[in-house]
């Protein structure tokens, strides 16, 4: 992927396919925060995923729902410019698997409802969920289910609702003010059209917000390691005085 030169804003710059799993914790890092992906089948998750990263062939889209049957992780760079200095960020992009569809037999439905289940409940590096709705059909009780839940673990979670291109305008508006009313969080919710491109700067605002923590983890992970070098360095000094004598 082409490195964007402006860096006045934040901006994903690199973002690779690592690995897919069935447990939550395959491919987490101690320190690397994690922003996860959820919605129902064939909301569009794979799509305004790519068009998030700017790469239209990172995660397979395809027509028929169901298809993201593991947890997808995805190695992300961004970056951000603060007071005039650049600052770049690793994380996870985790895609997890769309619910209330999928051709599949029962057991294989539990199967994936207990591991997404599982990451969700158990993953420390987990920071922000982002619970994609259809633009066009605010309220289905399957979505209102899944919030809820979602509500019960305490995560912080943004509302995205997609295919915002296929509403004309009075639509837009009132979709969105239903599905803020619906699904109230401490973040507004965002339209989003992965063919059209808008939405995506107000979801990047949304994403730096939660880089701060990385960049604060990383900094603690420095000053830890430095201090446990500075430990080891007093005691080869006290130990050689102490022969010295």
């Amino acid at each position: 992927m082409a490195e964007i030169k402006e860096i006045s804003k934040f901006h994903i710059f690199s973002a690779t396919y690592q690995g897919s799993t069935v447990r939550w914790d395959t491919f987490s890092v101690q320190d690397k925060l994690e922003i996860a992906f959820i919605g129902r089948s064939n909301v569009g998750k794979s799509s305004l995923i790519n068009s998030l990263c700017g790469n239209r062939k990172l995660a397979r889209v395809s027509r028929e729902p169901g298809k993201t049957r593991t947890i997808n992780f995805y190695d992300v760079q961004s970056r951000r410019q603060v007071d005039g200095v650049e600052e770049r960020q690793r994380w996870h992009l985790v895609d997890l698997p769309g619910y209330g569809f999928a051709k599949t037999n029962n057991k294989n439905t539990a199967d994936w409802s207990t591991f997404i289940a599982e990451y969700i409940k158990k993953s420390p590096q987990l920071a922000l969920l982002c619970l994609l709705v259809d633009a066009r059909h605010p309220g289905l009780a399957i979505d209102r289910e899944a919030y809820a839940w979602l509500c019960g673990l305490h995560i912080p979670l943004q509302i995205i609702a997609t295919k915002g291109d296929k509403l004309n305008a009075g639509e837009k508006n009132k979709n969105k003010r239903e599905i803020a009313n619906l699904f109230p969080t401490n973040h507004s919710p965002i339209l989003y059209s992965s063919l059209k491109g808008y939405g995506k700067a107000e979801l990047n605002v949304e994403l730096r917000k939660y880089q701060v923590e990385t960049k604060s983890l990383e900094c603690q992970k420095i000053a830890e390691d430095l201090n446990s070098r500075l430990d080891i360095i007093g005691d080869i000094y006290f130990s050689y005085k102490s022969k010295r004598q």
